[in-house]
Order: structure tokens, then C-alpha cells, then sequence
């Protein structure tokens, strides 16, 4: 095993929860050195985008299914409308004194790691360059020009019209909350906003493809972050780079050297706002974020095993894509009363399932690696019990070779990979392996995300963020399906790593469960008040 393997491996194992210790953090919140959740870059006028006056009419199944329509063409109008429905703001809370803002895209504490850049060509409304979103403002800040030569090459290698949309992670943002695990989080977040970015963009008549071939020095280059003067600590760490453009079409999942090398005589203006007086260093971050750093290498493959496998339509939601998507909240708590029916909680799970012509996991991260772990208390015309569900098409023996010999591997209905492993109340395991938090057993339903762990990440260590990439998509999925039947989601991230393995008899870290998810009824807090996303921009 590679010393890259090695780091990496360590860092998980080090920073798990465990019944007798949490993996370390500063143990409480020093309000006044809390970060900045937006990142500006200084000196640039920002360029205001236009928000949306009617959202588009696509229905429910839309957010899975690509568009047979006319793709919308490029435009100030078009970019905007994609990013407002993929990261921009949702609402404004309220209590008391205190006002915080909420976006399309998830965060583990609502702390926003995950930041944005577009490359964009030149288009009605808007000049070619490298820009960055602002979600507070709705507006890009332009950081360079691009040259029409390099446009045109741009343009010329993907065959279609296209521009890029690149993600990076601030990993202070976390870590300010939750320490050593922040890393972990950052993962979770940059998912979750791959996956918004795929709904939304279905909405316009596009695709999104992830550049999996592109290095991590590639997108430094192209987004200009190795010509940025970070302040300590509170650099933009790179994660993916993907292309946007029409729906039916393919694009090449990489960019050639010679246009990233074209990438470096750009001249990047703007300085990154100063997030927090003080940022802490929690130095196994930063290890596990330079070993696990990506190369550049061939694309991987973006076919998946459920190619062909129609989506399940018999509990199909009445609500509009794009409300489904500005409704979604995460539950602070269930009522531990409703649930939901088995149709339902089977058309949840089989919207889990990567498709190569549906969203989000026709984005192509790669082949899928993550299989769920059930805990169902309330779902009814289902038992109660202990649940396993295999997103990633191998047979169930491939998985009772590997967990306690004594549970059932009951299939529940033959159009579903959906397996029994033993019935009974598993309210209070769930609520005991999720940091003893009661909304995994107050639920409908929680779940753990289990992954092919170990091969995956000896055999390249930068897979290790994309497992985490891959439990964040599948929690943006879970988000909104929770929404549009009516119920509500949230995604946990503290829970105690081994004692979850222990339940289905997982003896090693051949898997591993990255991230816990919850669904049920929700408990509202009549003490907060809800304010419209952009109101702050008017007058």
C-alpha cells in the first residue's frame, strides 16, 4: 500500500466517533471567530443576475428525466435560472435577534463549505471569463477574461455549445464546527451541490458531465486559484469540474493539457474576503486533503448497471420540480408519529438508483460504490426491521459473504433490490449508532450509506473524497423525494463509524458507512420566522 493510501486511510480511522470518544473538535462554539459563509473576491463589481419571475413548468418526474424538449440557449437569463435553483438562497431564518440564510444545496450545519466558479463563453448578457457566484448577491464576479481564441478552442473540443462549472471547498468553514471530521463534511457538501447542480440544469434543457480526467493542479490552473493570494487557511480547495451543455449530447470528460496551459497566462484579478479573524489549523485536514489530492487521468467510464431499468412512476408527486426544489429544509426534528406507505418509500429508494440517462448520477463521477443500510420503523404495509438496498447491481451473496451469517436476505419485491435482514423495532439502534440523536428513530425511516471502502480507496486514494461525493448525491436525491411526498429529510454526519458496521456483521473496513440519512414527519418551530431569499436586494 502507497503512503497516499496509507494517510488516508488513517485519517478515517482516526477521525470516527466511537461510544467512549467523538473524533476530535474544539468542543464548543466560539461565536465571534465564526467564518463568513460567503466568499467574495474584492476589488470586482459584481455582475447582478436576474432572478427568476416564474419558475419553469416541468413536473415532479423532470428532476430525473432529461428534457425532449428544446434546450434553452445560453444566456444571462438561462445561467442565472440554473444557478438560483442550484445554490442559491432558499429563505431567510429568524428568531429574536438572530437572522441566518438557507440555500437550494445542503450543508452539515449550514456552515456552506463548498463554493462555485464558472467558465463561461461569451453569451447574450454576460462576457466570456472565469467567474465567481455569489449566492448572497446573486452575481458573478468576474476574475479573468477569456480570449476568443481560447473560446473557440473550448468549444471546438466538446463539439456543442458549453460552458463549465468548477466546485472547490473552503475546509475552515467545517472545521470552525465540527474539527477533525470537517473533511469528511466538505465531501458531503460538494455531493450534495453536484447533484443540485444536475437537477437544475435538467430544468434548462441540459446535462451536466463531470471532466473526471482533469487533476487537481488542472482546476487550480483553469480557475485561477494558484495565481489567488489566500489568506492562511482559507483557501479553495479543488473538486470537480464539469461541463455543462444540451441535453442528447455528449462531451469529451476531460480537457487537453494545451488548453489548460493556456489557462496560465490569464491575468485573475479579486481578493478573497478574509473569512475569520482566527481560523484554526487542524493539520490532518490538510494531510488527508494533499494526499488524497487527485492526478490527472483517464476519464473514468460513465455507464452505470441500471441502464435501461425504468423509473418507478406509481407514487409520482403532483408538486413542480423547481417548488420541490425551493421547499426543501432539513428536519431538526420528527414527531415520531406518520410515516409514509411502502410505495412510496420504494419509489424513494429506486430514485437512489444511478441511471445513465437520469439525474443526478448521469453526471458520470464514476461507477457507483454505495449500497444502503435500512433502519424502517414506519412504513406501512412494511415490517418493521433492519433493511439492505444494492444500488450498485451485484447480487446479494456478494454481500451474505461478508455480513453475520444469521440474517435473512429476504428479497421484498422482484423489481426492487430491496432485501429483509431481520425484523423487529430497530428505533432505538438507530437512535443509539446516530450519536444517540432521536431523529433517526422518530422517523419513517433512516438509513446508513455503506461503501466499497478499502479496495477503492488503496487503489486510488482521491477516490476517497468521490465516495463521499457519491453518499452527498444520493442525500440531495433523498432531500427532495422526502419533499415531494410530504414529508422531510436531513442528513447526519455524526454517528459512531463501527457500531453501525457491527449491526450487519461487518468485520473490517473492506465497507465502511460515510453518511446517515433520516426521513419522517416534521416538528416545526413556531418560533422562527421565514423571510423571502432576495428581499435584501430590493430598494
Amino acid at each position: 500500500m502507497n503512503q497516499q493510501a496509507e494517510t488516508v486511510l488513517r485519517y478515517h480511522r482516526e477521525t470516527k466517533h466511537h461510544y467512549q470518544r467523538y473524533a476530535r473538535s474544539s468542543g464548543y462554539m466560539d461565536w465571534r471567530n465564526q467564518p463568513n459563509p460567503f466568499r467574495l473576491y474584492e476589488g470586482i463589481e459584481p455582475v447582478r443576475l436576474p432572478l427568476l419571475s416564474r419558475d419553469p413548468d416541468a413536473g415532479y418526474l423532470h428532476l430525473y428525466r432529461r428534457s425532449t424538449g428544446e434546450p434553452r440557449s445560453f444566456s444571462i437569463e438561462s445561467v442565472a435560472a440554473f444557478l438560483e435553483l442550484s445554490l442559491g438562497l432558499s429563505a431567510w431564518k429568524a428568531i429574536g435577534g438572530s437572522r441566518w440564510s438557507l440555500r437550494m444545496n445542503p450543508s452539515s450545519g449550514n456552515l456552506h463549505p463548498t463554493e462555485c466558479h464558472l467558465i463561461l463563453p461569451q453569451m447574450p448578457g454576460l462576457s466570456a471569463g472565469v467567474c465567481h457566484y455569489v449566492p448572497l448577491l446573486h452575481a458573478l464576479e468576474q476574475r479573468a477574461g477569456l480570449p476568443p481564441e481560447l473560446r473557440e478552442r473550448i468549444r471546438d473540443h466538446f463539439g456543442t455549445d458549453v460552458f463549465l462549472a468548477g466546485l472547490s471547498s473552503i475546509f475552515w468553514r467545517e472545521s470552525w464546527k465540527y474539527g477533525e471530521r470537517a473533511f469528511r463534511y466538505c465531501n458531503h457538501d460538494v455531493g450534495h451541490a453536484i447533484a443540485a447542480l444536475g437537477f437544475a440544469a435538467g430544468l434548462q434543457g441540459w446535462n451536466i458531465t463531470c471532466l473526471t480526467g482533469l487533476s487537481d493542479d488542472d482546476m487550480e490552473t483553469l480557475l485561477g486559484f494558484d495565481r489567488t493570494d489566500w489568506h492562511s487557511l482559507e483557501a479553495e480547495h479543488p473538486d470537480i469540474l464539469c461541463a455543462v451543455h444540451p441535453a442528447g449530447t455528449e462531451v469529451p470528460r476531460t480537457l487537453p493539457e494545451e488548453i489548460v496551459t493556456a489557462f496560465r497566462s490569464l491575468p485573475f484579478a479579486g481578493t478573497p474576503n478574509r473569512l475569520s479573524d482566527r481560523p484554526v489549523n487542524w493539520e490532518v485536514i490538510y494531510e488527508v486533503a494533499a494526499e488524497s489530492r487527485k492526478p490527472r487521468t483517464e476519464p473514468h467510464p460513465g455507464k452505470t448497471g441500471f441502464t435501461g431499468k425504468p423509473l418507478r412512476e406509481t407514487a409520482a408527486s403532483d408538486l413542480p420540480a423547481a417548488r420541490i426544489i425551493r421547499q426543501r429544509r432539513s428536519a431538526v426534528s420528527f414527531s415520531g408519529r406518520g410515516g409514509i406507505t411502502q410505495e412510496q418509500f420504494l419509489t424513494m429508494l429506486d430514485r437512489t438508483l444511478p441511471r445513465n440517462d437520469c439525474a443526478p448520477f448521469d453526471a458520470g463521477l464514476g461507477p457507483p460504490e454505495v449500497n444502503l443500510l435500512l433502519f424502517v420503523h414506519r412504513v406501512a404495509g412494511l415490517e418493521p426491521g433492519l433493511y439492505f438496498f444494492i444500488r450498485t447491481g451485484e447480487p446479494p451473496d456478494h454481500f451474505q459473504s461478508v455480513t453475520a451469517p444469521d440474517l435473512e436476505w429476504t428479497p421484498v419485491a422482484a423489481d426492487v433490490p430491496l432485501y429483509r435482514l431481520r425484523t423487529g423495532d430497530v428505533r432505538s439502534e438507530a437512535i443509539s449508532v446516530s450519536c444517540h440523536q432521536d431523529i433517526a428513530g422518530f422517523s419513517a425511516f433512516s438509513l446508513g450509506m455503506i461503501a466499497r471502502f478499502r479496495e477503492t480507496v488503496t487503489d486510488a486514494p482521491y477516490r476517497y473524497r468521490h465516495l463521499f461525493w457519491e453518499t452527498g448525491m444520493i442525500g440531495q436525491v433523498l432531500y427532495l423525494e422526502a419533499e415531494a411526498h410530504g414529508v422531510r429529510g436531513t442528513g447526519i454526519g455524526c454517528f459512531f463509524d463501527d457500531p453501525v458496521h457491527e449491526l450487519p456483521g461487518l468485520r473490517d473496513n473492506t465497507f465502511q458507512s460515510l453518511y446517515h440519512f433520516t426521513v419522517g414527519e416534521p416538528v416545526e418551530d413556531p418560533r422562527l420566522s421565514t423571510l423571502p431569499p432576495y428581499d435584501h436586494l430590493k430598494g
